[in-house]
């Protein structure tokens, strides 16, 4: 590193297997128009829910390609509905467990995991590190780092919710996927914009995804501008 260049510092953003994943692809995007540098970890189970959910086929020796495509998608799985650059994702596979993301030494951020399966938490909760994915938010628990776990399940059994709680306890912050109607949504992908604008209200990263609260009633249904 040259005298006056800033260290590279991303925020990890892990994708598991849990269905959402517009909700990856809307945090993905609004991170990289931040101008944020991201570590992208995407689980194995993950594949296949993209695969069903957008018909994209993610792969390692393709990412780069596979990624644009898949953040050009709109909610309603429409192709070519955004044009995202992906230059500041640096990608990891799930099964390299040498990656940066595994050591404490590896400066972020902190991690984003969305969506979170019910399996990823209880991974997550239980210190298992079976994968980068986990291991990687381990790290970011010891390590002091911001941790925000988008859980996308419902209903939630009485042992999710014991290993939410145990994250919680552990310093990570539980963002449940749930969207609200408030901001006056009339697409699909408000919605998923605005679980998106939430997870990163609670990693501090600025964002315009969602018309914010103003303790006015009937702002919902106002138009954008008023």
């Amino acid at each position: 590193m040259k005298p006056g260049d800033t260290q590279r510092k991303p925020w990890i953003v892990g994708v598991s297997g849990a269905s959402g994943t517009p909700y990856a692809a809307a945090v993905l995007r609004a991170l990289l128009a931040a101008g944020q540098s991201v570590d992208l970890v995407v689980s194995r189970a993950s594949r296949l829910t993209i695969l069903d959910e957008t018909g994209i086929a993610f792969r390692d020796a393709h990412w780069q390609d596979d990624l644009r495509e898949w953040l050009g998608r709109g909610a309603d799985g429409k192709p070519g509905t955004f044009d995202v650059p992906v230059d500041g994702v640096r990608y990891w596979a799930a099964g390299d467990l040498a990656a940066g993301p595994s050591s404490g030494s590896y400066a972020t951020k902190g991690m984003l995991i969305v969506p979170a399966s019910t399996a990823c938490v209880a991974g997550v909760a239980l210190g298992l590190s079976k994968d980068l994915l986990q291991r990687s938010a381990s790290v970011t628990l010891k390590e002091g780092r911001r941790l925000v776990v988008c859980v996308r399940e419902t209903p939630l059994n009485g042992q999710t919710l014991k290993h939410l709680v145990s994250l919680d306890e552990a310093g990570a912050i539980v963002l449940p996927a749930s969207p609200a109607f408030y901001a006056g949504a009339t697409h699909i992908q408000d919605l998923v914009d605005f679980v998106a604008g939430r997870t990163l209200d609670a990693a501090g990263v600025p964002h315009q995804l969602y018309r914010r609260w103003k303790g006015e009633l009937g702002g919902g249904s106002a138009p954008s501008g008023g």
